[in-house]
């Protein structure tokens, strides 16, 4: 006898607001799921944003943590993700409301780092996710293999090693730094 499936579990408004504000949870296919972190992808979050962030002085962009979501999907609007890092250009936000708890369209340049737990074809997914709608710039860090995957809007993919130098391309280009920069071991 078949095991009866069980149904979505349906999120009320106020449900789906407060969990737009809590870190790590984002709600994707109807379900709030769960973003696994560890110490080793949580110290390449601290450092990136501190590299980032030191080149996004002067107002040339904002560095955001992986609290702050991204609700840009037109076939799901009640989607939203959260990358661990993203950089939007200051010009980009300037009429937006500074206490919006989600950012309407896609970052210039999403991070998600990758650690023990993730599932390959969850991050494949998420990544096709971001290239479909319109996310032009996307790093990929693996932490255990000590390299970064570079996605590009333009269907170009790049794999950088540690001793490979990782710019903020079109995004901040004044950014550069070493990928062996991003680890702390």
């Amino acid at each position: 006898m078949p095991l009866a499936q069980q149904s979505p579990i349906k999120y009320s408004a106020k449900d789906l607001l407060r969990f737009q504000s809590e870190g790590g949870l984002e709600f994707v296919n109807g379900q709030i799921t769960h973003k696994p972190v560890s110490i080793q992808s949580c110290l390449v979050v601290t450092t990136l944003i501190r590299l980032l962030g030191n080149h996004a002085k002067g107002g040339k962009a904002h560095v955001f943590a992986p609290s702050m979501g991204y609700q840009c999907f037109p076939a799901d609007p009640s989607r939203y993700r959260k990358p661990d890092v993203s950089v939007v250009r200051l010009e980009r936000l300037t009429g937006f409301d500074p206490d919006a708890e989600l950012i309407p369209f896609p970052p210039d340049l999403a991070v998600e780092v990758v650690h023990g737990k993730d599932v390959s074809y969850a991050l494949s997914e998420r990544v096709f996710e971001y290239l479909n709608n319109g996310f032009l710039l996307i790093w990929v860090i693996h932490p255990n293999t000590r390299t970064v995957t570079v996605y590009r809007g333009d269907g170009s993919v790049s794999v950088l090693h540690e001793q490979d130098e990782i710019t903020g391309e079109g995004v901040l280009p004044s950014f550069r730094c070493k990928v062996s920069d991003l680890f702390t071991t």
